[in-house]
């Protein structure tokens, strides 16, 4: 899959650095680049692009301007581009895919290019199976009423109950109330919010376990419940802490940032 991609910066020595740096991407096609918001706005709507790097600070119309400018058409994903670290949180707020500090790491870009990959084959995903249920409902309707609820499936795949055996005692643990889970080895530490329970499993299998509209992982061995999350408090260098029910504080790595964007709005 080739991914059309407009790169937006007033600086012209940043737009040719980032163009330096993607040539290792194969499946990057930069098909414009742009000086100016007014001048990606008009690209993006003229073009098409899937993926956008986007400078936040710009004379005239900044990032989240050009961003608004284009919520009339089927907006492609972004990509923030920053010196400024205090963006981060309304990089969450405008669903980016991602955002990088500059000067641009090249690990980091490869991170923020692979979320995009991630979205965008998520995207095709989506529209293959409305094109497919389209069908269905002109050639075989009978059928479409036999489809069943995709969230009534997504409940039956996963647990609602865990057994915990800790301390010689098997406990019964409600999903619901879980706030975090926290790996230790091949132990999992999971907090309800009113105590702590030890289960011998690993993170990965656990993870196959739990419903992934409402656990994800927010660090390398941190997976939180996000029904519990009650505030988000930016930190420094893209990091950010997610407040839970009990007040209990996890923070969340820059590495999954783009989980925050769930529930930022």
């Amino acid at each position: 899959m080739t991914i059309r991609t407009i790169l937006v910066d007033d600086e012209k020595l940043a737009v040719q650095g980032l163009q330096l740096r993607l040539e290792p991407f194969s499946d990057i096609e930069i098909i414009a680049t742009c000086a100016n918001g007014r001048e990606a706005i008009r690209a993006i709507k003229t073009e098409k692009p899937d993926l956008v790097f986007l400078d936040i600070q710009m004379p005239g119309f900044d990032g989240f301007s050009v961003v608004k400018g284009v919520m009339d058409v089927d907006p492609p994903l972004f990509i923030f581009v920053t010196a400024y670290s205090e963006h981060a949180l309304k990089a969450f707020e405008a669903n980016a895919v991602d955002y990088l500090m500059k000067p641009v790491e090249e690990d980091r870009l490869a991170d923020a290019i692979e979320r995009a990959r991630t979205r965008l084959t998520e995207r095709k995903g989506l529209e293959e199976v409305e094109k497919l249920k389209n069908v269905l409902a002109e050639v075989a309707p009978d059928a479409m009423d036999q489809m069943p609820d995709e969230e009534m499936a997504a409940d039956s795949r996963y647990e609602k109950m865990l057994n915990v055996k800790d301390r010689g005692q098997i406990f019964r643990v409600d999903v619901d109330t879980i706030e975090h889970i926290e790996a230790a080895g091949d132990y999992m530490v999971i907090s309800t919010g009113e105590n702590s329970l030890v289960l011998r499993e690993t993170m990965k299998d656990l993870e196959r376990r739990l419903d992934p509209r409402a656990f994800q992982r927010v660090h390398r061995s941190t997976i939180v419940n996000l029904n519990q999350v009650r505030q988000v408090k930016p930190h420094t260098n893209g990091e950010c802490f997610l407040v839970l029910g009990s007040g209990a504080e996890v923070k969340v790595s820059r590495s999954y940032r783009d989980v925050v964007a769930r529930f930022v709005h």
